[in-house]
């Protein structure tokens, strides 16, 4: 089992099994979310995947995006959207232990912000986790 929570405790997760997938995403939407260069994510299918704290408040970021956060101390825990329909997407981040899941490939590396050096040999999609690989995005 694999667990998280938000800077505070209140609100926590976890889930069971290995995560579908591992990556960075370089997008406006998710830098802005966390106030950082670049955000790290893990892909869980919801019937993995369970709160065990309090509930999450939810903001609707784009029509079908709904972000999850601590509505204590509203760090950002989570995204669900309709075009990845039976994952939760979980901030690396928010895990109890952050060093269990490293990242396996960038996503919006064309949205990446050109002062942040990246020098590694993971691969880089354009755009979103639906151009990655099939075996990527579904395990």
């Amino acid at each position: 089992m694999s667990e998280g929570k938000c800077l505070c405790g209140a609100t926590s997760w976890a889930f069971d099994g290995p995560p579908i997938w591992a990556c960075y995403c370089h997008c406006d939407d998710c830098r802005r979310n966390c106030a950082a260069p670049v955000v790290g994510w893990l892909g869980v299918p919801l019937e993995r995947f369970r709160w065990t704290g309090a509930a999450p408040k939810n903001y609707e970021s784009s029509p079908g995006c709904q972000r999850h956060f601590c509505g204590t101390c509203g760090s950002p825990l989570g995204f669900e959207a309709e075009h990845y329909l039976g994952d939760m997407q979980l901030y690396t981040a928010s895990l109890v232990d952050p060093e269990a899941f490293a990242p396996e490939f960038h996503v919006f590396w064309s949205a990446k912000l050109p002062w942040l050096p990246i020098d590694d040999d993971l691969p880089k999609y354009p755009r979103s986790l639906l151009e990655a690989p099939a075996e990527l995005r579904a395990r």
